[in-house]
């Protein structure tokens, strides 16, 4: 969420950043400067009313201990406090309407973020590797999967429904070694703590990392509870600072967890509905730091390349884009994807996204820290990957590492996670 006072010193300038997210400022701010208007008025009459109840006291105060008719006085300070409990309310609900049309204003896009309207004005900023080989034509995963017994959506969604899958034999092993090397590497290699969340959070923490208000139909809530089931382990991990102040000396913090993600994929009917692109249920291991405001940009740098650094130890080609205003999500402030090359498919699909947020989510969660030796409080900064999605991994493997005879060799670094150096057919 953005400052009141930014927002309403800064109109302009937020007018035309929403415009390059392509979203009408219209609609997106309503009448933020009335609204605005009207709640510091009713504000300065309550202070006002507040003073003058307070001296008409003292006075009734005086009479009465002089022995004086006070009556009249009494009943103007009656009169004063029945109007201010009225303007109380008033503040409260103008209160309301700005908070509403805060919550609903996106994060700022920083200063480096391409302006574009569509995922065509991405900018590529680095490839790794190259595209694999090929002496036949290279089959899409679920092909590969269905093939050789190890993926089974049939099963799937009798017991489920669409978009979901079933993982058979060394395909579940090779997702839990995935999720372990990659937490492996993170924690030992690149120093995250490693954290296992719960995976069902409440309004609060939804609405501290943004997913709620605005996107509360992407999500699956638990019926007649307080719980929603987690899009990602953004959420619960960067909710457990929320309303705390962090000692700045402990910054940057670094988490990992590795957790189901669950999302309802509203609006996304007719799209990637052949294998596991985009299920209601995946797996992921994220990456989550809290940063001082001075050093964001550098951990986003890190975090990002903490991500593509499993992709180069599995030897996945890919390359890294930096998302434009048009395409980034509603929190962040900059955000690079990281597009994994599917030679099935033949195109590059998002694997990881990194993102910093400034302080965005940390103004809405009010998670704080204090310098050393300081006394006043700053709001952290905070950013997320995917460190990385363990399904879009598991499809470019056996995209990328399929052979002629419809067997996958098994990626070296993986071999130790599952015990076995090539995937061949199994019956299901």
């Amino acid at each position: 969420m953005l400052d009141l006072a930014f927002v309403r010193d800064n109109l302009t300038l937020i007018a035309e950043k929403l415009r390059q997210r392509g979203m009408n400022p219209d609609e997106v701010l309503r009448d933020f400067t009335g609204i605005d208007a009207n709640r510091r008025q009713v504000i300065t009459r309550m202070e006002t009313l507040k003073a003058q109840r307070n001296r008409a006291s003292e006075e009734v105060a005086k009479l009465k201990k002089s022995g004086g008719d006070a009556t009249e006085l009494i009943a103007q300070t009656k009169a004063m406090r029945e109007e201010i409990e009225a303007l109380e309310k008033s503040a409260a609900d103008f209160d309301a309407q700005l908070q509403s049309i805060l919550a609903g204003i996106p994060n700022i896009p920083h200063e480096s973020v391409p302006v574009g309207q569509h995922a065509d004005d991405n900018v590529e900023v680095r490839r790794w590797g190259a595209p694999p080989k090929f002496d036949f034509a290279p089959k899409p995963h679920w092909e590969l999967g269905e093939q050789l017994g190890i993926l089974d959506f049939e099963r799937a969604a009798k017991i489920a429904g669409a978009r979901f899958a079933v993982y058979w034999d060394v395909g579940a092993k090779m997702e839990r070694g995935l999720a372990n090397f990659m937490l492996d590497q993170h924690t030992r290699e690149h120093g995250y703590t490693e954290v296992l969340p719960p995976y069902m959070v409440n309004s609060a923490s939804m609405y501290g990392t943004g997913q709620l208000p605005k996107f509360g139909s992407d999500l699956f809530k638990c019926e007649n509870t307080d719980f929603w089931l987690i899009p990602t382990a953004e959420v619960p991990v960067t909710n457990l600072y929320r309303d705390e102040t962090l000692d700045g000396a402990r910054l940057p913090i670094s988490l990992t967890a590795y957790t189901p993600c669950f999302r309802s994929e509203a609006g996304s009917y007719g799209k990637d509905v052949r294998g596991i692109i985009r299920q209601h249920q995946f797996q992921k291991v994220e990456l989550v730091k809290f940063s001082k405001p001075e050093d964001s940009y550098q951990q986003l740098e890190k975090l990002t390349a903490n991500a593509e650094s499993i992709l180069q130890k599995l030897g996945l080609h890919y390359r890294t884009m930096a998302l434009c205003t048009g395409d980034m999500g509603f929190s962040a402030a900059k955000t690079y994807d990281i597009e994994v090359w599917l030679p099935g498919q033949q195109l590059f699909r998002e694997i990881s996204s990194c993102s910093n947020f400034e302080s965005f989510q940390a103004r809405r969660a009010n998670i704080r820290f204090r310098r050393e030796g300081g006394k006043k409080t700053e709001l952290v900064h905070t950013l997320n990957g995917s460190g990385l999605a363990v399904g879009r991994t598991w499809l470019a493997i056996l995209e990328n590492y399929q052979q002629a005879d419809g067997t996958v060799i098994v990626p070296e670094v993986l071999r130790p996670y599952m015990g076995v150096e090539k995937i061949t057919k199994r019956d299901l």
